[in-house]
């Protein structure tokens, strides 16, 4: 196995690092090259999609595992699936949608890792009804610091699962992972489409879709004030019935932004022209339309590329989720803090979550989580530091699959179960030998010694 000097990016393209890669076809190579030492450490790296700084090891080692993609077994009578962590959600849609089988769960892109899908706990529009990845898993093989193969579930060795369900790739390599598809009816889904006057109707209406609608998600116009504030396009959806007509190539058939736009093609008025019509986009009266799978969970997969439009400065991801108790306060306070700052975000998502994960650093907790682009410009990243402790002072925190910017202190206290996880790491990896540029900025090994 040979090592190669290549820079990597998160998928927000802010975050950069060059590192040694090595790029392994079969399981065994992937052992062996974690029982090696790497100065600077090593970490898996899958399709990029992690926004930030998480899947990076700048000036360490990084084991790609694009290649480690294989369906090892699956049992049609009950949607038992073992696979190996680089198959993406794409890869399960080309192999079991047409069988009748969906992912539990899925986040808002297929080209994501089934490893990535276990190491950010994901979550999706279902998390009220579903849970996040974590929930689904059955029993995942790790490759261990020192390169001990192990197989981990809740009931063998929970600590080191709750550890790696949400663990950002600390624990070690995942190999193998075993969850259930779901069976449904159809490829498709009928979604049905509201306007949302204000913030107080879209909470109200995200209030009742999760307790009613198989999945939900909403669309906020980051650039509306006064009392237009929080406007937008609350979707609901269930899967289809059999029977509900054929079926598109949705994101197959993707179009793709070439090169990186210029950094002055969105601006404030840009941004707020496409609000406007993307709001107006759904009659006032509302809509109902069947859709292909693809299309409803994965609808910025119909453009290859698109993280280009924020040109070469790239852009960062905010997602913080607020408890139900302090969520419209919170919530009103980040969307007035965005229109103040005139730093709308034309992917603005609103959603709520259902509860805790089962992993020590898990992001959902039952609240309303919100999601914003933001151009790389002078000035985001105060903003995105007052977001985080507008979050914070709510009891919430920031998802670390989006993040770039967020301070170690207030880390500490978004995560309560650090201690937990720290301690699982130091009985796995005394040596420390698995790194990650998020760790150190994070300190979430914690100093040589400490305990939390």
């Amino acid at each position: 196995m040979t090592w190669k000097t290549m820079t990597l990016t998160g998928w927000g393209r802010t975050s950069r690092a060059e590192v040694a890669a090595c790029r392994p076809e079969r399981a065994p190579a992937a052992v062996r090259m974690l029982g090696t030492r790497h100065d600077n450490g090593i970490l898996a790296y899958g399709k990029g999609r992690s926004y930030g700084d998480a899947p990076l090891n700048g000036g360490g080692h990084t084991l790609l595992t694009e290649r480690l993609n294989r369906m090892v077994s699956f049992d049609p009578s009950d949607g038992t699936l073992v696979c190996e962590a680089g198959v993406t959600f794409d890869d399960l849609l080309d192999a079991f949608l047409a069988r009748g089988f969906l992912p539990p769960t899925s986040p808002g892109t297929a080209f994501a890792t089934i490893g990535g899908a276990v190491a950010n706990d994901i979550h999706g529009k279902n998390h009220d009804r579903a849970g996040s990845f974590g929930d689904h898993v059955l029993w995942l093989d790790l490759i261990l610091p020192s390169g001990e193969l192990v197989r981990v579930s809740p009931e063998e060795r929970p600590e080191l699962f709750a550890a790696t369900i949400g663990g950002i790739g600390l624990t070690g390599v995942i190999l193998n992972v075993c969850f259930r598809l779901r069976k449904v009816a159809s490829a498709s889904v009928v979604v049905r489409e509201r306007r949302m006057p204000d913030l107080d109707a879209f909470m109200a209406g995200l209030a009742e879709a999760r307790e009613t609608a198989g999945y939900s998600v909403g669309w906020i116009d980051g650039m509306a004030r006064g009392g237009e504030l929080g406007r937008g396009i609350l979707e609901t959806a269930e899967t289809a019935d059999a029977g509900a007509g054929a079926v598109p190539a949705g994101a197959k058939n993707a179009r793709a932004v070439p090169v990186d736009l210029p950094g002055f093609v969105l601006n404030p008025l840009s941004i707020n022209l496409f609000n406007q019509a993307y709001y107006r986009r759904v009659p006032a009266e509302g809509r109902t339309r069947t859709l292909p799978v693809r299309q409803f969970f994965y609808p910025l997969d119909a453009i290859h590329h698109w993280n280009r439009i924020y040109g070469k400065r790239g852009f960062y991801q905010f997602q913080s989720v607020i408890p139900d108790a302090g969520a419209a306060q919170g919530m009103r306070r980040m969307l007035e803090a965005i229109s103040d700052a005139r730093a709308g975000s034309f992917l603005a998502v609103l959603k709520t979550l259902g509860g805790e994960g089962r992993g020590h650093l898990s992001f959902p907790m039952r609240g309303y989580t919100l999601a914003l682009d933001f151009p790389r410009r002078d000035g985001v990243e105060d903003l995105l530091a007052r977001l985080a402790a507008i979050s914070l002072d709510q009891g919430g925190r920031v998802y670390l699959a989006k993040d770039a910017v967020l301070d170690a202190a207030s880390f500490n206290r978004m995560y309560p179960k650090i201690g937990e996880f720290r301690a699982v790491l130091d009985s796995i990896d005394p040596e420390r030998r698995m790194q990650s540029d998020m760790a150190r900025r994070l300190n979430i090994r914690g100093h040589e010694g400490d305990r939390a």
